[in-house]
């Protein structure tokens, strides 16, 4: 790994990436910090998680001339999270240089970003819609720019803003220097760079970086209507410390989360109808473990930097396999392990084999644990609880009434009484979700692999099978 030392960033800047515990440069960021430095256009090939914005926010913010007091960068960005987790890190890299950064995003107060504009940011961090907005408006001028950031290009020609970036560009200088970060390359994207860049430098990130290889992937195949009885039982068996669970449509993401909290979960979806305040609240939540899952749809969750994850849940698989490398990319981050578990239905198996066909590698199948196990895992987790309390030592003030105990009952019924009172059961409280339409039928090419059950370290089951194709 490389030192950010040794990638002639200047002392004000790295005193910042210390502070922000910045030590060691990613793939991307060793790849592209230098040639940004040196001014070149760069084309990054990279998944969210790998270090994009450090690879340019740092050359970004190295470019900044304080003393002046104009828009010299702007970064391009597709959803409303993405642009103001972007402006926070920039901010964070360049606090010690003192650069000033201002995000702009729909749903948000047009007047109130006009009044921070008059505070003269350098650099401007934006969706598409409401950066043409701003310079409509002549609120927002880009003749001083020097450097054009396109961060997660594929997902704005997915959304449809390729025409608005390309307004956008219009009003940029001719000699500015552009650097563009997609996960993927379709032909609309390389016509865009050949259009409006010189001569870029690619810098991509391996398959095998790209795709998180600390992720335990899975799939469980399961009917429709037996999906959220599976869900909650991996739940009750896996504990997840922070989970986030993928539903394919805003009505699934809002039926999820109220059937979550009625099986005792804390849970709450986000999704592009709900009010920016409401969304950045609940965000603030998770972040906070103040509730334990997060239900989402591919939008709201897009570009999403949430430490912690351990697991992630594609309750509904993507028609996509890129959308598939952005979901699990939620959980493994900073060299942790992590676990993304995938539901598949029959007719959809052969969505399942395109996913391993772009991340290069054939998931396991996992069989659905039963309402036995999923107990055993609630009642282990009581256990551990129990052993902390033990050891933190805090119980002196209990001992006089746990001797009451003893002496009237036997140590063994005193122990399970506790377990019992402490343990979440399994809860089979009916739920109702309205069925999603399957995803249009994919011609797949049999194959037949077998594996035997394995044994995660610990001796704890890993519910695997066996699966033929």
């Amino acid at each position: 790994m490389t030192k950010f030392s040794a990638l002639n960033i200047s002392p004000t800047v790295l005193k910042s990436i210390r502070r922000i515990g910045f030590e060691e440069a990613t793939p991307i960021q060793t790849g592209t910090i230098p040639l940004g430095l040196e001014g070149k256009d760069i084309i990054g090939q990279a998944q969210t998680g790998t270090g994009k914005t450090a690879a340019f926010g740092i050359p970004l913010v190295e470019k900044i001339n304080v003393k002046e007091p104009v828009v010299q960068g702007i970064v391009v960005a597709p959803t409303r999270e993405l642009a103001i987790q972007v402006s926070e890190e920039l901010y964070k890299i360049g606090s010690d240089k003192k650069v000033r950064v201002l995000a702009v995003f729909g749903g948000q107060d047009i007047q109130r970003q006009i009044r921070a504009m008059k505070k003269r940011p350098h650099i401007i961090v934006g969706t598409p819609g409401r950066l043409l907005d701003h310079i409509r408006r002549h609120t927002l001028k880009l003749d001083r720019v020097h450097t054009v950031v396109l961060d997660e290009a594929d997902e704005m020609l997915n959304m449809g803003f390729i025409h608005d970036i390309e307004a956008i560009f219009s009003h940029c200088p001719d000699d500015r220097q552009t650097l563009l970060f997609s996960a993927t390359m379709p032909e609309p994207i390389k016509n865009m760079a050949k259009k409006f860049m010189k001569d870029p430098e690619m810098v991509r990130v391996q398959a095998k970086e790209a795709t998180v290889p600390q992720i335990a992937q899975y799939y469980i195949r399961v009917q429709e209507k037996e999906k959220f009885d599976v869900l909650s039982r991996l739940l009750d068996v896996q504990s997840p410390e922070l989970a986030i669970v993928f539903g394919r449509t805003k009505r699934r993401v809002d039926e999820l989360a109220k059937a979550l909290n009625i099986r005792g979960y804390l849970a709450e979806g986000i999704h592009g109808d709900l009010s920016q305040t409401k969304r950045l609240s609940v965000l603030k939540k998770f972040k906070e473990g103040r509730i334990d899952v997060l239900v989402a749809t591919d939008v709201a969750a897009r570009g999403l930097d949430i430490s912690g994850v351990t697991h992630v849940y594609n309750f509904d698989i993507p028609q996509d396999p890129e959308s598939y490398v952005h979901r699990i990319g939620r959980t493994g981050r900073a060299g942790k392990e992590g676990v993304a578990m995938t539901f598949v239905t029959s007719r959809e198996m052969g969505y399942l084999k395109t996913v391993e066909q772009t991340i290069k590698k054939r998931m396991m199948p996992l069989r659905p644990p039963t309402w036995d196990e999923a107990l055993e895992g609630q009642q282990r987790l009581a256990k551990d609880r129990l052993i902390k309390t033990i050891n933190e030592g805090t119980i002196q003030e209990y001992e006089a009434v746990a001797k009451e105990l003893l002496n009237e009952n036997d140590a063994l019924s005193i122990v399970a009484a506790a377990l019992k009172l402490l343990t979440k059961e399994p809860d089979n409280t009916p739920i109702q979700l309205t069925e999603e339409s399957p995803l249009p039928k994919k011609k797949e090419q049999k194959y037949e692999f077998q594996r035997k059950p394995q044994t995660r370290k610990g001796g704890k089951k890993e519910f695997v099978g066996s699966r033929r194709r």
